[in-house]
């Protein structure tokens, strides 16, 4: 099984940026894609961007977002440590809402694709 800790939310005016960090630990050798999702109140969970690996080259990803965010954000990733970070530029009142990120094993932008996810961080934005 896989556990994850998102980290990096707070509180941020208008035009700020973040850099939102999930860490995965236990068993992720079969872990190929992550992604990031956010949900406001009285909202449907939505997806916000989503990395995956190539299999056949180790430094081939995959880099999708939703339109959105398109341009703003920008997710990455660290192999290493097994973390994914999403770097949050220009933020505006409407991105405010709880982020989390999950780990599975296809490359997609359906929340239901996706076998583990972390506890959330708050990200507030204020106008």
């Amino acid at each position: 099984q896989v556990q994850l800790v998102e980290s990096g939310g707070g509180l941020v005016q208008a035009g700020g940026s973040l850099r939102l960090s999930c860490a995965a630990s236990g068993r992720t050798f079969s872990s190929t894609a992550m992604g990031w999702f956010r949900q406001a109140p009285g909202k449907e969970r939505e997806f916000v961007a989503g990395i995956s690996r190539s299999l056949s080259s180790v430094s081939v990803y995959y880099l999708d977002y939703a339109d959105s965010v398109k341009g703003r954000f920008t997710i990455s990733g660290n192999n290493a440590k097994n973390t994914v970070y999403l770097q949050m530029n220009s933020l505006l009142a409407e991105d405010t809402a709880v982020y989390y990120c999950a780990v599975g094993t296809k490359r997609t932008k359906v929340a239901g694709g996706y076998d583990y996810w972390g506890q959330g961080t708050q990200v507030t934005v204020s106008s």
